[in-house]
This record gives structure tokens, C-alpha cells and sequence, in this order.
């Protein structure tokens, strides 16, 4: 594992519902979501990220890159704001954490990254939910790599996509 994006999705495409993942998320989305944390060396978000979502404690160092000189976290000793592009803070957060990084961010950036060739691999959780915002056609998003695989576990569909 190296880079790996993590990201969930409603039945239709919802990425987020109250401005905030948790609404498109399930019980068996979460479990695998904590426990992919325990494997990485960093984690890699954007400002609305961290803005929006629970990141005031993280298992390890959390980089933010965020335009905005105030830290939106600013109570996580671990988080790092870093005013540079997705792939700089990628290449950065590898020299100084670690090659294990998991990229939580939103989806501008995580397919910013998918483009560049700089994702190895996409962690797609399909729940249930429906009517939430800011859809995206996860199948569209899966068909930019050569391979994946599929279970279902409690309603909830994951997929691993890979090159």
C-alpha cells in the first residue's frame, strides 16, 4: 500500500448530506474506515475537509492543504496546514511520514490526483442512502482503473479499485 483515497458514497451518488460525509455513511462504512486509519502513516485532507468533518483527533499526522492561514483544526497536534497543491503534499507527506498515505479528502481533490496517476489504489464505500448532495457517478469513478473488486457486507457495497 502507498497512496490509497478513501472515499463513501450514497446509492445515487451523494458524497456528503448536511455538509458532512457522515450522512451518506453506514455502521460497516465506519468500521472499515477506522480501521484503514491504523494502517497508514498520514493522512492527507483539504481546508473544507477539515472544515466540515470530524478531525479534531487523528492516529496520525494529518496534513490540510488549505489556502487559509488559520489551521481548522488548530487543536490536533498532529494536523499540518500546508498551502501547496494536492501533489506537492503528497510528494511532501511521503518524505516526511511516510509512503503509506491515505487521502480523505474531497472529491476535487482525490480525483485531481486520480488524473495525475498519483492513486494507487481507491477505497469506495457504496451505502444505501439516497437524496443527499453533491452526487457523483461512483461508477464513472471505478472505470478509471483497470481493476477492482467487490463485496457487500450489511447493505453496504465496498469496492477496491486498483491498476
Amino acid at each position: 500500500m502507498s497512496t490509497v483515497a478513501s472515499l463513501v458514497v450514497g446509492r445515487d451518488g451523494s458524497t456528503s448530506k448536511d455538509n458532512s460525509s457522515n450522512g451518506v455513511s453506514s455502521d460497516a462504512d465506519r468500521k472499515a474506515f477506522l480501521a484503514r486509519r491504523r494502517k497508514v502513516d498520514c493522512i492527507l485532507i483539504g481546508g473544507n475537509t477539515a472544515r466540515h468533518e470530524p478531525y479534531k483527533q487523528s492516529p496520525v499526522p494529518l496534513v490540510i492543504i488549505s489556502r487559509s492561514t488559520i489551521n481548522p483544526v488548530a487543536g490536533n497536534d498532529l494536523s499540518h496546514l500546508w498551502n501547496m497543491s494536492a501533489a506537492q503534499a503528497l510528494a511532501k507527506a511521503k518524505v516526511k511520514f511516510g509512503e503509506r498515505i491515505l487521502v480523505e479528502a474531497g472529491t476535487s481533490i482525490i480525483f485531481e490526483l486520480i488524473e495525475q496517476g498519483l492513486i494507487d489504489r481507491l477505497e469506495l464505500s457504496v451505502t444505501p442512502v439516497t437524496g443527499g448532495d453533491d452526487p457523483i457517478n461512483w461508477q464513472d469513478l471505478l472505470d478509471k482503473f483497470s481493476h477492482h473488486t467487490h463485496t457487500h457486507i450489511d447493505g453496504t457495497d465496498f469496492y477496491v479499485a486498483y491498476n
